[in-house]
């Protein structure tokens, strides 16, 4: 059974939508492309290359596949670059377009099917960045077993989030944490089931 892992970055209020820089993602009007850069330190670079330190494949939506493979495959000296180029990647688009980087396989058929039987293939970890629609789905469907969360000290106000409605209510752990000299904080979730409640109530 593989583990499928999402590693966003969010704003505070949640909003993940072009985090890497203007134009990225200027859907519904977004004017705040780039929102992370000011933030970015040795620390978050440690954290990302430590997240692809292990073997893994990854799951992408059309949209962030589109970004990576304009990139990565012209970077080969960039930190990641060979584990990226390397790995297998699994493209959900709701067309079915060229995919020209090395090791792309689209998924057919029904998304949330597709994915929910790559897991349970035998093979590495499966690993989710960036991809919002794509994420939206997975979180309807309670794919997702483990979130590397990096939680910037900024508030957007509006965009797309990583949590919207649809989500599953489901309970967390946190299982690692760290904090950057910009504040970022660096979180690993993992699922925990259901979500429990109580009161506080005496009576």
């Amino acid at each position: 059974m593989r583990k499928l892992v999402v590693s966003a970055f969010v704003t505070l209020d949640g909003v993940m939508q072009a985090p890497g820089g203007p134009g990225e993602d200027d859907s519904n009007g977004f004017a705040h492309g780039g929102w992370t850069v000011n933030y970015w330190d040795d620390q978050l670079a440690a954290f990302m290359d430590e997240t692809m330190s292990t073997p893994f494949d990854l799951v992408l939506g059309r949209k962030t596949y589109d970004l990576f493979a304009s990139y990565w495959p012209n970077a080969p000296e960039e930190v990641g670059a060979k584990r990226l180029n390397d790995a297998t990647k699994y493209v959900a688009s709701r067309s079915r377009p060229t995919l020209k980087w090395s090791n792309s396989v689209l998924i057919e058929g029904d998304v949330a099917e597709g994915v929910a039987a790559l897991k349970k293939e035998d093979g590495p970890e499966l690993q989710v960045h960036g991809s919002g629609d794509l994420l939206r789905t997975l979180l309807r469907h309670d794919l997702v077993d483990r979130y590397r969360l990096l939680i910037f000290p900024v508030v957007i106000g509006s965009g797309k989030r990583l949590f919207s409605e649809g989500a599953v209510p489901s309970g967390l752990k946190l299982v690692d944490r760290e904090v950057s000299t910009t504040g970022v904080l660096m979180n690993t979730y993992e699922s925990a089931g259901e979500v429990v409640t109580g009161s506080f109530d005496q009576d």
